[in-house]
């Protein structure tokens, strides 16, 4: 197991704030969204013996996830923008005497990791952030052979998740937020399958299909109160930066809001759980 830096580096924000934030509150971010990522993984079903690439892995979670199901004979390979993710990841792999995955901190939109091409590609909310999709994903094609299959989670629309419109209605009681532009870089830049199938086809893969996630999600992960769940989202997620612009009468009553949200939908010894729909993905080069 090891790291290695490929440039060029782009995305500056999670290189930096985005990515400090993330490694600031990752066993959070982790738990909120483990099952979603296992889900994936049993849906990806990977085997003895194969290397697969896993485009955006945070902490790593999913990376060890798919070396321990390869096994000895294969390789995972975490390829990650932000420096700090890649270092965290490598850190928790070593801890466990992970032998058959590495890190690369590297743009995965433009860059190619050593050993490619690689079996499968695989991503858990990852994907959705490339300033140029129909160019990224052309290169995550070359990072992968013939016939290789990729495995994507990617959010559904936003008023399907209740977990962000939510909160986003408490922010907008507030403050005046923009709306967001369709298919701009960002959580829901593939909430429209027929765009992701354009962009997928584009890039080089092609017979998409699809399965639809729909559940409860913990905010914060399971278990997390509703005065920890809101601590979580102001310091970390993109309703928090909003708040932490405004005045502190404001950011005050939108954070009771907030806590009076996430009691509503606090169950004990579940946590606070709003609805969530996700999309998971698959397509062959």
């Amino acid at each position: 197991m090891g790291s290695e830096t490929q440039e060029p580096l782009k995305g500056e924000d999670w290189a930096g704030e985005m990515g400090e934030r993330w490694l600031a509150n990752l066993d959070r971010f982790e738990a909120m969204i483990a099952p979603i990522g296992e889900a994936l993984l049993a849906r990806a079903a990977y085997a003895p013996g194969e290397r697969v690439v896993d485009i955006g892995p945070g902490g790593g979670a999913t990376t060890r996830a798919i070396a321990g199901a390869v096994g000895p004979d294969g390789e995972a390979v975490g390829v990650d923008i932000a420096p700090m993710l890649v270092a965290e990841a490598e850190r928790r792999a070593e801890a466990v005497g992970i032998a058959n995955a590495r890190f690369v901190c590297a743009d995965a939109a433009t860059a190619q990791p050593d050993g490619a091409p690689f079996d499968r590609l695989h991503s858990r909310f990852g994907s959705m952030f490339f300033e140029d999709p129909h160019g990224a994903f052309a290169n995550l094609r070359a990072m992968v052979k013939p016939k290789g299959r990729i495995d994507l989670a990617v959010w559904g629309p936003p008023r399907d998740n209740a977990w962000m419109m939510e909160m986003m209605g408490v922010v907008r009681a507030h403050v005046e937020v923009p709306p967001a532009e369709p298919r701009a870089p960002g959580p829901f830049a593939f909430e429209d399958l027929g765009y992701l199938a354009e962009v997928l086809d584009a890039g080089g893969f092609g017979m998409m299909d699809v399965e639809t996630y729909e559940g409860l999600q913990a905010i914060g992960g399971a278990g997390t109160s509703p005065q920890d769940a809101v601590r979580f989202v102001l310091s970390s997620l993109g309703v928090g930066r909003v708040l932490a612009e405004q005045p502190e009468a404001i950011r005050a009553a939108a954070s009771a809001d907030m806590l009076a949200l996430f009691e509503r939908n606090y169950q004990p010894d579940k946590g606070v759980m709003l609805g969530c729909k996700v999309w998971l993905v698959s397509a062959i080069a």
